[in-house]
């Protein structure tokens, strides 16, 4: 565990330079992190999604994997809560990328999903080719993704990931990062996460009325 939070902070120092906490500059609008830009993988239906499927959408990235003891299922059940409570909102939608991509195959995220209730038109689950995977993570979401040592390693530990929930505009454009669970990795209460949570969802909704 111990390596596991250090192998975070130094491959998260990135998005901590990049002042992501309250995701605003000090003329308070939203902050410009660049494009995911294209990418294609293959979702839980076996159709393949790609970001075509996502422009003109507001979305949430997440990455987990579908055998993680640590925050996965903290994440999900975050997002789980964000899908009802932005269900009538047509131009929303979440993708959950898997960082265990040789485990994790459709009938492995389906089964997954639907441990959260997963409306599949709303929610993606991917997989595809680990070295895309982690391309796409690490030089588009600038977060960090790998295998976790062997001494590490244990069941449920196997993977570095990030537990932050990312923000997309309908233009493909990264506006801001959110934590994804209520507890850091240390177990300490993250800081007015309900207000956060709220001010994700009002974020959600000002940009779902832009065109």
């Amino acid at each position: 565990m111990q390596f596991y939070l250090v192998s975070y902070l130094i491959l998260f120092s990135l998005v901590s330079v990049l002042g992501c906490t309250n995701n605003k500059t000090t003329s308070g609008k939203l902050e410009d992190f660049g494009t995911v830009g294209d990418f294609s993988f293959l979702e839980r239906n076996g159709e393949q999604i790609s970001q075509d499927n996502l422009t003109g959408k507001v979305w949430l990235a997440s990455f987990v994997f579908t055998r993680c003891t640590g925050p996965c299922p903290q994440v999900c059940a975050t997002l789980a809560r964000l899908q009802e409570k932005l269900k009538d909102v047509p131009d929303f939608r979440i993708v959950t990328f898997t960082v265990d991509p040789e485990r994790d195959n459709p009938k492995e995220l389906n089964l997954f999903a639907e441990n959260f209730r997963a409306d599949p038109k709303r929610w993606f689950f991917l997989t595809g080719k680990e070295e895309s995977l982690y391309q796409l993570i690490k030089e588009k979401f600038h977060l960090a993704v790998g295998h976790n040592s062997p001494e590490q390693a244990k069941p449920g530990n196997e993977f570095i990931h990030s537990p932050r929930i990312v923000l997309i505009d309908k233009a493909g454009h990264i506006r801001g990062y959110f934590e994804g669970t209520p507890t850091t990795l240390e177990g300490t209460p993250v800081d007015k996460f309900e207000d956060k949570l709220k001010s994700l969802e009002s974020i959600i909704l000002k940009l779902a009325l832009e065109r």
